[in-house]
């Protein structure tokens, strides 16, 4: 029997959201279908489902003894890396044959900031010809999960410069779901104190869910009490081919030895191994990262580290 390549393994955000889960089980097979030799599986962290350490076992009984980690998730920085890297360590408690990879993150690549930008225009109702012109009195909101980490939210920072550099908007600027400040009405609040026209609110979520909602129903409820503001919602980015293509190149950068990964992050053939910048998670108990779609956190905690969000000016 042919040892089968190493797979492709997908961590994503947890979600309660049936729908949600079923947009990343679709995700899942579209990647096998435009991969087919590639051996593909993906999950979250418990207790969430489909859970991580199901797909590594199915993966196992298909022959696989090598896994890719590549996170699904823009911002994922700190405790919700660190839920990933203890999902894995256990599942090498019941696998002690299998050993893994650690890829980047898909964002925010240049893929993925023009992947965005096509959300903003059709939002905006606009074709895809660039005319910066037009783009100048639009005010964009870029809505990230919100962390207690402040390194994952200054990642939804950086995106928004990055998103705003060269792109003729007239600036870019950021709020989160849940667990940090801004939210999304205040950040529409500070839109408009800077002056803003038209405003689009992008959720930097790769995936339909119940982050989602929740920011395009806060849009509309701010919307509909500041009439004379032109405020849109954009659509969250979804399986694009070109979202696809991105994870696989960081799962054959990863094989590579990618030269932006640590050695530790690089390879791991026992439990201890760690993902970029988060220390050793063996046998320390884990505390589940409370992420915006957990039913029953719908509250802020307002840690304002120096301002979380980014005024791209």
């Amino acid at each position: 029997m042919t040892t089968p390549p190493p797979a492709l393994l997908l961590a994503g955000h947890g979600t309660r959201d049936d729908a949600g889960a079923e947009a990343f089980r679709d995700l899942l097979r579209e990647l096998g279908r435009r991969h087919p030799g590639l051996p593909v599986g993906g999950g979250f962290v418990d207790p969430f489902r489909p859970p991580l350490g199901e797909a590594v076992t199915e993966l196992v009984e298909r022959g696989v003894r090598r896994f890719v980690a590549v996170p699904l998730m823009w911002e994922p920085a700190g405790r919700a890396e660190a839920d990933v890297a203890a999902a894995l360590a256990r599942a090498q408690e019941r696998h002690p044959e299998i050993s893994y990879s650690w890829g980047r993150p898909p964002g925010p690549h240049p893929v993925l900031l023009n992947l965005l930008e096509r959300r903003l225009e059709e939002a905006l109702g606009s074709p895809s010809p660039r005319m910066p012109g037009d783009r100048a009195d639009v005010t964009v909101l870029l809505v990230g999960h919100g962390s207690t980490d402040p390194e994952a939210n200054a990642e939804v920072s950086r995106a928004a410069r990055l998103l705003w550099e060269g792109r003729g908007y007239a600036g870019v600027e950021t709020a989160f779901v849940s667990s940090a400040a801004p939210d999304v009405p205040s950040g529409l609040d500070r839109c408009v104190r800077l002056g803003a026209r038209r405003i689009v609110v992008l959720p930097y979520f790769p995936l339909t869910g119940l982050a989602a909602d929740r920011v395009r129903q806060q849009t509309e409820g701010w919307a509909a009490a500041r009439p004379e503001i032109g405020v849109r919602s954009a659509d969250v980015i979804g399986p694009d081919p070109e979202l696809l293509d991105l994870v696989v190149e960081r799962y054959r950068k990863a094989l590579e030895g990618d030269p932006h990964m640590t050695h530790e992050a690089r390879d791991s053939s026992g439990p201890g191994g760690t993902p970029p910048g988060v220390g050793n998670t063996t046998g320390l108990p884990r505390q589940p990262h409370v992420r915006p779609d957990d039913d029953g956190h719908h509250g802020h905690d307002h840690h304002h580290w120096g301002h979380t969000h980014s005024h791209a000016h």
